[in-house]
């Protein structure tokens, strides 16, 4: 058994006299400088609780505070800060205030979402805006993007055909649009019901699109807000320092 599992005889005797593994001991925790400051620490972020915002104790100047009053020499000021980071929250907790922050979860049918962005670059040396068109599947996340000078009809019905030709096919179920002049002529009060173009209604025929139209001016979140987190963050991280061309090549 030694030589089949690479263990020691104490090992495989441990293993034959007890049926069960013993429990695992727990490290001795290392002592910290920071220790005999920790109960001033809590003690000033227990006072920050009924503190103005804006009064509150920074770690900075938690660290200027205990070696100033208290002659802490031997601490540094990476070690309050990040005892500091960890423990602000588990005060606000103790004191029954709850987490800072709540997040949802979020889940997506599968689907896709649409929308335009805007991205600025350097076209023969001047800065121009043109439009980031993604479409985003919603289940996986995969998404395709494609920059045309405009926002129009033109390019919002090739930013389709070319975001299917990556994807080798089309969404089997609804894509999720935002209001956009190319594909809607006239909302319907604030109901999902719209007035389609003539030249988006025969577009979407023809590749078996079903539409699913954010209501107009709602308060309340869609499901929609993917593609233009999307959109933005794309337009953000690929074109953060305005990219160069020395013409518009079509």
């Amino acid at each position: 058994m030694q030589r089949k599992y690479n263990v020691t005889w104490r090992t495989v005797r441990r293993a034959l006299d007890g049926q069960w593994p013993q429990a695992r001991r727990k490290p001795r925790r290392r002592e910290s400088r920071l220790d005999p400051y920790k109960p001033l620490i809590d003690g000033i972020l227990q006072a920050d609780l009924d503190a103005p915002a804006k009064q509150r104790h920074t770690a900075q100047r938690i660290f200027d505070r205990l070696v100033g009053e208290h002659g802490a020499d031997d601490i540094s000021y990476p070690m309050v800060c990040s005892y500091v980071k960890d423990r602000r929250p588990q005060v606000r907790r103790e004191a029954g205030l709850g987490p800072q922050a709540r997040f949802t979860p979020q889940t997506h049918l599968p689907g896709a979402e649409v929308d335009f962005g805007d991205v600025h670059i350097m076209l023969a040396g001047e800065l121009t805006r043109i439009y980031l068109f993604s479409l985003r599947l919603s289940y996986s996340g995969k998404a395709v993007h494609r920059v045309f000078a405009t926002a129009g009809q033109e390019g919002f019905s090739e930013g389709h055909v070319h975001a299917f030709r990556v994807l080798g096919g089309i969404p089997r179920a609804r894509i999720r649009y935002d209001n956009l002049r190319a594909a809607v002529e006239r909302a319907l009060g604030f109901s999902r019901g719209r007035v389609e173009s003539d030249r988006w209604t025969a577009f979407r025929s023809h590749w078996g699109i079903e539409p699913f139209h954010c209501r107009p001016a709602s308060r309340a979140p869609t499901k929609r807000a993917g593609s233009r987190g999307r959109s933005a963050t794309s337009a953000a991280t690929t074109s953060s320092r305005s990219p160069r061309w020395p013409r518009w090549r079509s």
